[in-house]
């Protein structure tokens, strides 16, 4: 890792830390225990918070060398995990804005791409993403512009976001616009952002 990525994921790092802290010292017992009394509980109403967004490749999907796609180590995994347990994901990628004139358009396309060239013995989990995937409507709104970032944010209410990829630049940027971020596939520490640290975040959203 460079100087300038080592540095992006410390500012990172401390904006995580920062807010998982706030967090638990904050928490009343009753949201630190879940299911005890006095525990918020969702209804069928109110949109399920956090928002985990996520960058694509090298981060959910890995590109082989023969141009073959399939899972991240641990990224199939961790996804069902987080169905199971009701957080809402999405998708902030890079496509040539070409590609389409909506995010639909462009999501479509990329489905397409992607699964062309899907290798993996499980198909890659994009019902979980829902209208969720956003992407460049111009050249100038590619990622590390905050644009999309942005947009996401702003499409997500109150709740807070996440923000989980492979670079120190794009967490770094994604934590500038107020999410909370997370390097995966750092040796010292988890592959992706725990489960329960995802829940926590949701009990203190905005």
């Amino acid at each position: 890792m460079n100087r300038s990525a080592s540095t992006g994921w410390g500012r990172a790092g401390l904006a995580l830390g920062a807010v998982l802290v706030s967090a638990v010292l904050c928490a009343p017992v009753s949201a630190a225990a879940p299911g005890g009394a006095g525990a918020p509980t969702r209804t069928a109403a109110a949109p399920a918070c956090p928002v985990v967004y996520f960058d694509l490749g090298e981060t959910l999907v890995h590109t082989a060398a023969d141009g073959g796609i399939g899972y991240q180590a641990g990224a199939a995994s961790y996804l069902r995990a987080l169905r199971e347990h009701h957080v809402r994901i999405g998708l902030i990628t890079n496509v040539p804005p070409s590609w389409g004139s909506t995010d639909a358009e462009r999501a479509a396309r990329l489905k397409q791409e992607v699964d062309a060239a899907w290798k993996g013995s499980v198909p890659f989990a994009w019902r979980d993403f829902g209208d969720r995937i956003l992407t460049p409507r111009t050249d100038a709104e590619r990622k590390p512009a905050p644009v999309l970032w942005q947009r996401a944010k702003a499409e997500s209410g109150r709740c807070r976001v996440v923000y989980q990829a492979e670079t120190a630049e794009e967490v770094e940027v994604a934590a500038s616009v107020g999410y909370v971020p997370y390097q995966v596939g750092q040796s010292h520490r988890p592959a992706f952002l725990p489960v329960g640290l995802v829940e926590l975040l949701g009990r203190r959203s905005r």
